[in-house]
Formats: C-alpha cells, structure tokens, sequence
C-alpha cells in the first residue's frame, strides 16, 4: 500500500530519481527543502510521489510500472491527498513526472479527471559567459538579502513582511536559508520591490525564485535581482536553475538574458481539486 515515509529514511529514495531531473525532488530527498515523500514499499520503495513543502505540486519518482501506485493512486488521492489539500485551501492538483517515462502514466491515472497539460522549461548556466547588466534608475539599488537586513531591526524596510513571507513559502527556517540559500533584494523608497533568492537548493545547484511587485514591473528590476544572485553563484563554484512555463515569455527572455541556458523541457499536469 501507498505509505509516508518519515525525514529520515528519505535516502531510501535517492536511487529513484532521475539524476538529469528536477531540482525540487532532489532538494526534498536531500532534506533541504521541506517536504512530504509516499512510497510504495517502505523497505525498498521502487516508487514514490514528493509533495512539496511549498505547496506547488507533486512529483512522482522512481519506476512508473509501479503496481501499487497503479492500484491505488486515485484511491489514496481521494482519501488522503485531497482532504489534506482542502484544508490547506488548495484549489489544484499540480503534478510532474521526474522522468518523461511516467506521463503516459500520469495521463491514464487521471484520465477521468479534467486535466490540462502545460510545457516548463528548465534553464542553468551550462558555461559561464558575460552578460549584460540592465540599466536601473536612480532611485532603485539592490541589495544583498542579509540577516540584518531580513531581522530589519531599525524598521528601515517598511514592508519586510514580503521577504518573510516568501522565504517562509521555500524553507523549513530562516536559518536554513541563510545557511545554504542566496538572495538579493532591490530597494526603492524603503521598500523590497523585487527580490530573487535561492528557492531549493540540492547539491551545488540553486533553483531560483523572483517577483517584483506588480507596480514596479517593467523596469527590468528582476533581471537586475537575478543576475547578482547568478554572479554570487558563479564565484562560489555553484549553478544557477531557473524553471519557467514556457507560456511566460518574459521568464524565459530573463533567463536567457542573465546567462543561462535551456537544459531541457517538461509536461506539467493540472486538475482541479474537486474535480
């Protein structure tokens, strides 16, 4: 039967997955990044399904020909998954296969569900190049993501509670970030406008995270975040991932834009909860 493991035998799950796969099962199965892991035996899982502690989506793990996953999936999503997603007032199921091999699989699990399939692309700094630094105004500057500035003692950022909030969103402490994350922030008027950090962490790989607040969009601010956090990354001997839906244009233009280049590219599955 489809079983949780505890934190501390998520090693058990390191075989299953795909070494040229995504950032976000690697940084859970690390223990980097929060998160819940469901496997199919509990000795010697072939088979697994990663919800993130974020809150962002599902990945199955490990061998798609699982027999238990096949005979039990939509019966333990019923009953366990989807009562925990309604009180986390989560609307959607969001679920990726690690491996292209499991869609197939993905697409028969929930094929009597109302399912829409979106394509991501993944982007990292294969080989170093230059690149160029948008130019900001005046009145905007960036700045390191420090613990001075995060603890903002002297209430010199007046809305410090987006920082807060959004590294909450990524780790299981404040300390576990500044302990294996990197950020940077872009001030204006005494407030955080836009920020990129290091979302998950696995390895020596950095999955990046960035958003501007909406009225401050359009002046290249996340580009500006961004492009520190890759220069920080490349002196430190670390790789930069950036994952986008190839929908978003201007995701994909950043990325290209700070240095970095497309790897490869997925299928997302999406259906409503109460589908």
């Amino acid at each position: 039967m489809i079983q949780e493991l505890n934190q501390a035998e998520f090693y058990k799950c390191k075989t299953l997955l795909n070494d040229l796969g995504h950032l976000e099962a690697k940084a859970v199965i690390e223990g980097n990044n929060p998160g819940r892991v469901f496997v199919d035996h509990l000795e010697t899982p072939k088979a697994g399904l990663i919800w993130l502690g974020n809150h962002d989506g599902f990945f199955f793990i490990g061998d798609e020909q699982s027999d238990v996953f096949h005979q039990e999936i939509n019966d333990f999503m019923d009953t366990t998954i989807i009562p925990e997603a309604r009180q986390l007032n989560l609307t959607n199921f969001i679920v990726i296969g690690n491996h292209s091999r499991w869609d197939k699989t993905i697409e028969k699990f929930f094929a009597h569900r109302h399912m829409q399939k979106f394509n991501q692309n993944v982007y990292r700094l294969e080989h170093h190049k230059e690149h160029d630094e948008p130019p900001i105004k005046r009145d905007y500057h960036v700045m390191k993501i420090t613990k001075d500035l995060f603890l903002n003692q002297k209430n010199s950022i007046e809305n410090i509670g987006f920082l807060h909030s959004k590294i909450a969103g990524f780790w299981s402490s404040t300390e576990d970030f500044f302990d294996k994350g990197i950020g940077y922030s872009v001030i204006n008027q005494n407030k955080i406008v836009s920020l990129c950090f290091s979302g998950f962490v696995a390895g020596n790989v950095h999955g990046l995270d960035m958003e501007t607040i909406k009225e401050h969009q359009g002046n290249k601010l996340g580009q500006m975040a961004a492009s520190s956090v890759v220069d920080e990354c490349v002196s430190k001997g670390m790789i930069p991932y950036w994952d986008c839906e190839e929908a978003n244009k201007p995701s994909n233009a950043i990325a290209k834009k700070i240095g970095l280049e497309k790897s490869f590219s997925y299928n997302v599955y999406l259906f409503p909860i109460d589908s």
